[in-house]
């Protein structure tokens, strides 16, 4: 693979990535300081995210200013007190809503439990847009921004109903907000990072959490003018890194900085084996669900 120094396309930026503690958060915290970006590192704890932090500032060269904050996502007040800390200490020009949870497989419709649903939203889509709600108007000012909600290609599994109902929103959501920030310099995103072998995607998913880069790169890196509300699909982008001469067609049509992209590819697996990227339909036994840290 090319060997290229990082880009550095984010210098001067303030990242916020929830759920970095682990899993794609970690990897999209550490590849977003590589470029450049001072990053808040979130979790449920600031003991979860010391392994984070610690790839962060090793991907920085040293970089001291980056800091974690740690926050509980189920809990609303303390989801506010994350957007009060954030806003005390400058504001974030990218706001990467990754953090999520899954409820436990529900056999029947009758076993699904409104707690299931409740934590799900209060999570998954609550959060999201309050986090949206306390930080953009900021962006907004300033005339730069770039939001990438983690969405999920999941169909087909009325198990994890609440789930992929919370994911649904998630896409109703962004697209409503890429209409309301058109022109202003802020622009929203969805990102399907594949299935992958987390703690949520459980062991048997097809794809190493590595593959998630540098395709999760690509909505940060967006070109001023790019439209707002796009889906971007990770594996593709691991797909395409297998066929060297596909590369180049690759970056012409993308409106991002390729350095940063190559850069990412580098240090992670998608140059290795076969990936796929397909909407999902999940047997019970492939899951290991766990809550973000």
């Amino acid at each position: 693979m090319e060997t290229v120094g990082p880009s550095r396309a984010l210098e001067g930026r303030t990242a916020l990535v929830t759920g970095s503690s682990r899993g794609i958060g970690q990897l999209v915290a550490e590849a977003l300081a590589r470029e450049g970006a001072r990053v808040f590192v979130h979790g449920r704890t600031e003991a979860a995210c010391a392994a984070t932090l610690a790839r962060v500032v090793a991907a920085s060269a040293g970089r001291a200013d980056h800091v974690v904050l740690p926050a509980n996502l189920a809990v609303g007040a303390e989801v506010e007190a994350l957007a009060d800390r954030v806003t005390a200490l400058g504001g974030a020009d990218i706001l990467y809503n990754n953090a999520a949870i899954m409820h436990p497989w529900r056999s029947q419709i009758e076993d699904h439990t409104l707690g299931d649903w409740s934590s799900s939203f209060q999570v998954n889509v609550f959060a999201v847009m309050r986090l949206c709600a306390r930080l953009i108007p900021a962006m907004r000012r300033r005339n730069w921004g770039r939001v990438i909600n983690v969405t999920s290609g999941i169909r087909q599994t009325p198990q994890l109903a609440g789930y992929g109902a919370s994911k649904a929103a998630i896409d109703k959501f962004t697209a409503d907000l890429a209409f309301e920030l058109e022109g202003t310099g802020v622009i929203v995103s969805r990102l399907d990072p594949g299935w992958l072998r987390t703690d949520m995607g459980g062991h048997r998913a097809p794809n190493d959490p590595a593959t998630v880069l540098p395709g999760a790169l690509v909505p940060v890196l967006l070109s001023d003018d790019a439209p707002g509300g796009q889906l971007f699909q990770a594996q593709d982008y691991a797909r395409e890194f297998l066929t060297a001469n596909s590369r180049a067609r690759v970056f012409a049509q993308g409106n991002f900085a390729c350095t940063a992209l190559l850069t990412a590819a580098k240090s992670s697996s998608a140059a290795c084996g076969l990936f796929f990227s397909t909407p999902m339909t999940l047997p019970m036994s492939f899951f290991d669900c766990a809550p973000v840290s």
